[in-house]
């Protein structure tokens, strides 16, 4: 805790001695899992180096209890409570995703189902405002709306400089069964029966096809007859096709989908036994990152998180079918935990549901991208469902806010960054991770 201090007092230094108003970006250890951005402005902007933030505070076995810095990855995470008998609520699925990273991004994963996203298993946030103050937010004290809204913010509202959020009893093996179906309607009604139950530890799926669905229904067991591991030749998401049931050692199976989840490269066997060893999806990022100026925006696939209420679900592939029909597709169920302060409340007027699919379209190869973008923006406004902001956006101002909830945002962001240093929502991820600035009103 003394040397986390020391850090703390370092960034609040260098925010109350930095002058002017210029973009600030955060100088991570880590590469971002966003979806790469060549023309992203924060290249160009100032940096502040935390990427030493990147430890372990405390465990507390009894309470079951984590405290940690936002840089902790989740590999290490899970290393660590794992001699414990224990593990994060939520663990995302690539090794390198950071634990600050899953907050500011709406991390969700195959527990997700019963205990909704990592930002939901979290229940105090160290905050450093752009001004050099320190806040404690909790859920419940004076700060409890910079808490909520820290969340799915992607860092536009003050650094996250220390986490705690709660455990639960892990055993040192998952057994993970495969469920197939022919239909949607009996994909939906098996996953809204577990979900009803709670009675398994992990869900999640693969649609392969229209016609061909897996559910993976995951329990944590003290004994494997036999383990895999899907860090080499072995692909994780076409195994779901082929078996009906798998052994993985537990850290194993919260990283399965580390190469990547259904957009694994290479594909061949030859080829993933001479280099699968060496690729996964933090090479492609970081290789993404550096060759950031000359890499061609054709050479980005398609990539898009989507959050379908259950009840709309049909509706959606439906439509999907028609008008975009890359597959295969990630299917996580998550759990509304929460009514998000971050959403606004014409969008919240509409969401009837407490179970929603996480839809994802990774890896899908089109000759015009934007469109696709465009449309399942679109769509998914129709039916009261959502994405996330990793990748392209191409909404409107109006479009955005009529999601996202302005009046929160701004009422926090005069709060710890009144001078706007960490760029607006809108500003960051639909304006300048595309390039652009925001227009001046006229006559300015």
């Amino acid at each position: 805790m003394d040397r986390h201090e020391l850090r703390v007092e370092r960034i609040v230094k260098a925010l109350k001695e930095r002058e002017g108003d210029a973009p600030l970006t955060l100088k991570k250890k880590t590469v971002s899992h966003v979806v790469p951005k060549p023309g992203d402005k924060k290249y160009t902007d100032d940096q502040l180096d935390i990427s030493d933030f990147d430890e372990i505070l405390a465990i507390d076995p009894v309470n079951r209890l984590c405290v940690a810095e936002p840089g902790v990855t989740f590999e290490k995470l899970v290393h660590e409570t794992l001699k414990y008998q224990l593990v994060p609520a939520e663990v995302s699925e690539l090794k390198t995703i950071t634990i600050g990273g899953a907050v500011a991004g709406c991390s969700i994963e195959s527990m997700s189902y019963r205990f909704g996203g990592f930002h939901d298993t979290c229940l105090e946030y160290q905050v450093v405002t752009a001004k050099g103050e320190v806040l404690v937010c909790t859920p419940d004290n004076e700060h409890r709306l910079i808490f909520q809204m820290m969340h799915g913010t992607f860092g536009t509202l003050g650094i996250i400089t220390r986490l705690t959020f709660r455990l639960i009893p892990a055993k040192p093996f998952v057994r993970v069964t495969y469920h197939k179906f022919r239909n949607l309607e009996d994909y939906k009604a098996a996953i809204l029966s577990h979900y009803e139950k709670e009675d398994l530890d992990f869900m999640d799926g693969i649609i392969h096809s229209p016609g061909e669905y897996v559910l993976s229904a995951g329990e944590f067991v003290d004994a494997a007859p036999y383990t895999h591991k899907y860090d080499w030749a072995r692909i994780y998401y076409l195994s779901t096709a082929k078996r009906k049931e798998d052994y993985l050692k537990t850290a194993d199976y919260f990283f399965r989908y580390n190469k990547g989840v259904t957009n694994v490269h290479p594909k061949s066997l030859p080829l993933r036994v001479l280099f699968g060893r060496f690729t996964n999806s933090n090479v492609t990022l970081k290789l993404a990152r550096v060759f950031r100026k000359v890499l061609p925006s054709r050479l980005i696939p398609v990539t898009v998180d989507t959050f379908i209420p259950l009840s709309r679900m049909t509706e959606f592939m439906d439509w999907y079918v028609e008008e975009v029909g890359h597959f295969p597709l990630w299917c996580v169920p998550y759990r509304i935990v929460h009514r998000y302060e971050w959403l606004s409340d014409e969008f919240l007027s509409q969401v009837k549901d407490d179970l929603f699919l996480d839809i994802a379209l990774y890896g899908m190869r089109r000759a015009d991208p934007g469109h696709y973008y465009e449309i399942i923006e679109k769509k998914l406004t129709r039916i009261g469902a959502i994405k996330t902001l990793i990748s392209t956006n191409l909404y409107t101002e109006d479009e955005f806010w009529a999601i996202w909830n302005k009046p929160n945002f701004e009422r926090v962001k005069r709060i710890t960054d009144p001078d706007n240093i960490f760029r607006g929502l809108y500003d960051k991820t639909c304006l300048a991770a595309r390039g652009l600035e925001k227009k001046a009103p006229a006559g300015r």
